[in-house]
């Protein structure tokens, strides 16, 4: 996958955001944490999960799965 690149500290707007949510949301779908999808996007944690709900994405309960005995 390739990710948009980007300037730290510029503001994400227009088609750039709209493709970085996309690709955020891809990379979330296929299981990678909000972090995870941070850090490959190359923007903060806060950003990333902001730009998930807007790509319409349902977040995941905090915490990962559990293990059943």
């Amino acid at each position: 996958m390739t990710i948009t690149s980007h300037n730290p500290g510029t503001h994400l707007t227009g088609p750039d955001r709209t493709a970085t949510a996309q690709q955020a949301a891809e990379l979330y779908v296929q299981g990678c944490t909000i972090q995870s999808v941070a850090r490959q996007i190359g923007r903060s944690y806060g950003l990333a999960r902001e730009l998930l709900l807007e790509a319409g994405v349902t977040l995941r309960a905090r915490g990962g799965g559990r293990r059943r005995q």
